[in-house]
């Protein structure tokens, strides 16, 4: 079987906000197109956990334990936007799982990831190839 892929144009680069998304639709299909430090990045829109819309989920950095010199927690905090490859997930709004943006993957469980589509830029302009 003959697998025959689309090139479908999303926008303009400078249409997108940064952290920012947009869901398109292709065929019977939705996609997520991410700009994230300048890079783009694209998921099928079915979180892979029960199949909910992953992709219209907000965006957070990535959650981490605050360790103390004695090693004690002193609870949770965010990943600091000074590090600019920290992780920034997305979290589906059914179930709170969440992805890195960047990778795709779920931090729990190497196995579960979004199912990627590729992102072209061309001449300023966003296309997403499925």
């Amino acid at each position: 079987m003959e697998v025959v892929l689309q090139t479908i144009r999303v926008g303009n680069v400078d249409d997108f906000e940064d952290p920012g998304k947009l869901i398109v639709s292709v065929d019977d299909e939705e996609y997520g197109i991410f700009c994230l430090g300048g890079e783009f990045f694209a998921w099928k829109n079915e979180c892979p956990h029960q199949g909910g819309p992953v992709c219209q989920g907000r965006f957070f950095r990535q959650v981490v334990e605050v360790i103390a010199e004695d090693k004690t927690s002193h609870g949770r905090d965010y990943e600091q936007d000074g590090d600019a490859r920290a992780r920034t997930n997305i979290v589906c709004p059914w179930h709170g799982m969440e992805f890195d943006i960047r990778t795709g993957q779920f931090p729990g469980n190497a196995a579960m990831a979004l199912q990627g589509a590729t992102v072209q830029v061309q001449g300023g302009e966003v296309f997403v190839v499925v």
